[in-house]
This record gives C-alpha cells, structure tokens and sequence, in this order.
C-alpha cells in the first residue's frame, strides 16, 4: 500500500531511518532557512516551549498559510528550533497525490511522520482517523487548512473543515498555535522557468515568521451553539456520519465557527507579517 503505515511506527527498524531522515532532512532546512536566505522569527519561544514542554498528553495543532511546496519543512529550520530531534519532531498532513506518488516517496514520507491526505476526499476520509489517533497520543500535528500552495499576496482564504473537525473529535482539546509566513513564495516560486518551480530553492531571500498565541477553544460550548444555530440551517446533506453527538447540520455549524476563528487570528497575523517586511524594505 501506498499509505505505508507500518513505516511511520516509531518502533519502525528500531527508530534509527526515521532519525536519519529528520537529521538529513533538518539540515536542509536549516541551510535553506539560515544559510542561503535570511529567517526572522516573531515569537518563536512560544513555539518551541509547546513543542518541548507543555502538559503531558495534551496535544499541539499548529496551522498556518501555505506559500510553497517548501513551508515545511523549512518554516522549521530557523535558528534555536529542534528540526532533526525525531520525537519531538511534527506530524504533518501532506498531500497524497504530490507525496505519496510511488512507493519510494511513500516511504520517505512516512519516515518523515507525514499523514497522506486526499485532496477532496472529505474530512471523514481513512487518514483523518490517523491524524486524529496522532492527537490523541498527544502529538504534534501541523495541517495547512486552506487546503492547497497560494502564492498570491492576499487575504487568508476560506479554512477547510477537516482541521477544526480535528479538534473538535480529539478527546483531549488540543492546543491551537497558529503561524503565519512570508518569504517561501520567493523560495521556491512556482512560476520561475517555463511556468515551473526552480529545481533547487532559490538564495538571499528573506523569510519571515510570525507565530500567534495558543488559541483555546470551549468545545462543549461551542457544540451547543451549534445545536442551536443548526435549527435555522438548510443545507444539501451529503452523508456525515454522526459523530460527537451531533448530526451533519450542527457539525457544519461547529466547523465554520471553529474555523472562522482560527481564520481571523491568522488574518490578524498575515497584517502583522506584512508589516514587519513593509518596514524592512
């Protein structure tokens, strides 16, 4: 199988090709981050101190815009961040049509604790259930929730569900981080030559990140804000099952709101990121 599960176990060959993947690949994005272009990283302590050491079995979902094919891993790579410690180290949604083509990327892909997703596939596809077994271990899980690469400087786009559906299943709330960044875009453009990306990430760009403050969310309130607000909604079903309690109609409306949320703040942050490089340049 493409999906490869048995390859992103950490007892998997004893743990040792996923550590060596997460050295290689973390080099990488520390010289791509630091070396060939210039990172700087707003709040950046906040981010490590949840990925070190918050509460025992509380998990951590961190979301924020996607500008190139190259966000992560290198929006990682900044200095003082623990890119190539494999247990501390992200799992990550990741498109299964780009990374998961054969099975040599397959595997590369599981050791690296991506979640292979299919784009359109609904938010109670197969791999959902993984990415959400993932948080309630207590993990990290980072998504991209409006859902596809968008280099254009514009607003943040709609947020797909499948990231507020996370956290509303996961039996311990997670902790809700979100980032924003500027920069990949002039990385790894994805018209450079020929309508393409260019074969190796381009030099002396500045990137810059902006990390927000953790966002908690109410659950069991914003579940019955739902069952209300579902009374008023007409909708075209398409089959969800019920989960949480809930039929289709109040999920959708917990859904939007979660994601509305998260998608204010990040809007919030993507002002202040442009700032920051207004003021630079």
């Amino acid at each position: 199988m493409k999906t490869m599960q048995w390859a992103a176990r950490a007892e998997h060959l004893g743990g040792i090709p996923r550590k060596m993947i997460f050295m290689a690949v973390g080099a990488f994005a520390k010289a791509v981050s630091n070396l060939f272009n210039t990172t700087t990283v707003h709040n950046a302590d906040t981010l490590i101190r949840l990925v070190r050491s918050r509460p025992p079995g509380v998990p951590l979902l961190t979301v924020s815009n996607h500008m190139s094919t190259l966000d992560d891993p290198v929006m990682w790579g900044f200095k003082g961040f623990p890119i190539t410690d494999a247990k501390l180290g992200r799992w990550v949604l990741a498109a299964e049509d780009i990374c998961f083509k054969n099975m040599v990327l397959s595997y590369f892909f599981r050791l690296g604790k991506c979640i292979p997703i299919t784009r359109g596939g609904g938010i109670y596809q197969e791999n959902m259930t993984e990415a959400l077994d993932r948080l309630s271990d207590g993990a990290w899980l980072h998504t991209f929730p409006e859902g596809k690469v968008c280099q254009e400087d514009a607003p943040i786009r709609r947020l797909k569900w499948g990231t507020a559906s996370l956290i509303a299943r996961a039996p311990v709330t997670p902790i809700v981080l979100p980032v924003v960044h500027h920069g990949f875009e002039k990385v790894m453009p994805e018209k450079y030559m020929f309508g393409r990306r260019p074969p190796l990430p381009l030099c002396n760009r500045d990137i810059r990140i902006v990390i927000g403050e953790p966002m908690e969310f109410d659950i069991p309130k914003l579940k019955k804000m739902a069952v209300d607000m579902s009374n008023d909604l007409s909708f075209s079903p398409v089959g969800w099952p019920n989960t949480c309690g809930m039929d289709e109609a109040a999920q959708r409306c917990l859904y939007t709101g979660i994601s509305n949320q998260i998608r204010t703040v990040m809007e919030r942050l993507r002002k202040i990121c442009k700032s920051y490089q207004e003021a630079k340049d």
